[in-house]
């Protein structure tokens, strides 16, 4: 045998070694293979929760200047209840990436999926139904128009509601019926053991992310159609932005999910996690944020339904 997964003595007999030791240089001793996860200490593990942290507090910042400018045309104009639970929506997005990085255990393994397509649905709901929000508001303003008996009802947290909770659903029978549990494998790397989370059907991480794309495709067809809607500051204009940027990422993240193995898998997934949050975070509120505390003479009911020039 010239496999380094045996060893061999003088006289040419050779026996392998288990599946959790590695042949030394020698190839006369079997050594235990070198345990590989994710972690905190190393470079990339470092990295992408240095990222997820400054992300966190960026949105903390965020929600904090909405609270603080709560009562100005621009906040109120927004929808305040739904930018500050979509702003809380975020920051939990940005935190369930660190249920990805550090040594899998049962309880992370059964929760880090599910939380992560609950959270990311919650999300999406909220940009959706600030879409819906703008639209009703719009139309409402036309004769006759068969929205205005719409205008201040409850349909937007309704819409929240049900896209939550339908994946919640997904998510429940996901956890129940084929839970994740931590796994070795000592095939991912050559001479290393990945201890990772075995999905015991990664189909429902397809059903999942399915009816995700759905809901940001749904809120990107609406905000697509609504961006010419008569306003000094169309918030449409940005949701249909930041869903084509967030549509652009998970797109990206399938063919990238399956070609990688191992520890770098879980990397891809907190990436697209982080990138894709950040996206909304800076596509939506960013703007709003410059004209709030940089041009703060914009920030009146004159500017946001067009009646006087921007500068």
């Amino acid at each position: 045998m010239t496999s380094r997964c045996s060893i061999c003595s003088d006289t040419t007999d050779c026996m392998r070694c288990p599946e959790d030791q590695w042949s030394d240089e020698t190839r006369i001793h079997c050594i235990p293979k070198v345990i590989e996860f994710l972690s905190y200490e190393e470079s990339l593990g470092m990295a992408l929760s240095s990222v997820s942290t400054v992300f966190s507090l960026l949105t903390v910042f965020v929600l904090c200047i909405f609270i603080r400018y709560r009562d100005t045309p621009l906040v109120k104009a927004n929808n305040r209840s739904l930018s500050y639970l979509l702003l809380v929506a975020l920051l939990l997005c940005f935190l369930c990436s660190f249920l990805f990085i550090g040594h899998p255990v049962l309880i992370t393994c059964l929760i880090r999926q599910a939380i992560f397509g609950i959270i990311f649905s919650l999300c999406v709901s909220c940009i959706f139904a600030k879409t819906i929000t703008v639209v009703i508001a719009f139309s409402a303003t036309k004769p006759n128009s068969p929205l205005r008996k719409w205008v201040g009802s409850s349909i937007p947290n309704y819409m929240i509601l049900g896209g939550s909770s339908i994946q919640t659903v997904i998510c429940a029978l996901w956890v129940i019926i084929y839970p994740s549990s931590p796994e070795l494998n000592t095939k991912a790397s050559k001479g290393k053991i990945t201890v990772e989370c075995k999905e015991a059907s990664p189909a429902f991480l397809y059903v999942m992310l399915g009816f995700l794309g759905f809901l940001a495709l749904l809120t990107l067809t609406v905000a697509f159609l609504a961006r010419k809607l008569p306003d000094g500051f169309n918030e449409t204009k940005l949701i249909a932005f930041s869903m084509l940027v967030f549509t652009s990422v998970w797109i990206t993240f399938i063919p990238a999910y399956v070609s990688t193995v191992g520890k770098y898998t879980v990397a891809v997934e907190i990436f697209a996690i982080v990138s894709s949050s950040f996206g909304l975070l800076v596509c939506i509120f960013a703007p709003k944020c410059h004209i709030i505390i940089l041009r703060p003479h914009q920030n009146t009911r004159d500017f946001l339904t067009g009646k006087t020039g921007k500068t």
